[in-house]
């Protein structure tokens, strides 16, 4: 089952008409929000970051656009699919609706949501070997637009064919003053010694819901320092530890870059703080 505009339909029910704005000029924003047993993980971060992105996009946030209204939204579709006692993945998507060119003739949305069965509960530690590579072919451009999750993404899927096609498990976007942006499928963070650094949302990096939690996590452990600061791709060699986040994953960890190995001693600390905090909502 999936939801549109608040009725639910079966997925092989639903379609999309070819004049839909997010499929016609990509005039759409979305939400990736991980459910375990009934509970919305970081609901308030992840619905203020929609409003947020509503808000950069122009679009008419409708008035029962509350917390609460979205929040009985998602878990009345969570429950549809059986998914109460499961680890869910939804997807909250919100386009401007159908009517114009570029230029569109009404401001108001559509929205639909889905929801698929996740492994497990709460972040596991990936200890596989998991090399990156930089993509060089596009650029993220440095900007407001580009720290929300709209489905302009043409980069991150060139950057995953890319990948895929050299046998990499990601790729590192830079933007156009050729600084480290993130990942393909999530925020970057580097270690070295006890500092950490991860591109600052004015790089054009994406204003991530495990990123924000991470940035008050590691300000409250004393032998750590955080900074909000510019990557440039030859601090990657220097570097002790890197990882990348995302709601889904978590904290992934690199072990490879070019000839460099990395360790993730740090990054298992880090991991076991952000799975309390999820906890504990």
């Amino acid at each position: 089952m999936m939801n549109f505009n608040g009725s639910l339909v079966e997925k092989e029910q639903a379609t999309i008409s070819p004049n839909n704005r997010g499929l016609a000029y990509g005039d759409s924003v979305f939400e990736t929000i991980r459910v375990i047993s009934g509970k919305i993980m970081f609901w308030e971060d992840h619905y203020f970051r929609l409003m947020a992105s509503m808000r950069i996009m122009r679009m008419e946030i409708p008035s029962n656009f509350s917390p609460e209204f979205l929040e009985s939204e998602i878990l009345a579709l969570v429950k549809a699919n059986d998914l109460e006692t499961s680890p869910a993945r939804v997807k909250f998507t919100v386009c401007r609706m159908e009517g114009g060119y570029y230029s569109p003739t009404t401001l108001e949305v559509d929205y639909f949501i889905q929801a698929s069965q996740l492994p497990n509960s709460f972040y596991l530690l990936n200890q596989d070997p998991y090399e990156i590579e930089l993509f060089k072919d596009h650029y993220i451009t440095s900007g407001l637009l580009s720290t929300i999750k709209s489905n302009n993404r043409a980069v991150n899927v060139l950057g995953s064919i890319y990948a895929k096609e050299n046998s990499y498990n990601n790729c590192l976007l830079l933007n156009e003053k050729k600084s480290i942006v993130e990942a393909l499928n999530g925020n970057i963070f580097l270690i070295k010694d006890n500092k950490i650094k991860t591109p600052p949302l004015t790089e054009g990096a994406l204003n991530g819901i495990v990123r924000k939690q991470l940035l008050a996590i590691i300000k409250t452990l004393p032998e750590l320092e955080i900074e909000e600061a510019a990557i440039s791709p030859f601090e990657l060699q220097k570097a002790d530890e890197l990882f990348i986040t995302n709601v889904i994953v978590g904290i992934q960890p690199i072990t490879k870059y070019r000839k460099k190995e990395f360790k993730i001693e740090v990054t298992k600390e880090i991991l076991s703080k952000l799975n309390v905090k999820a906890r504990l909502g």
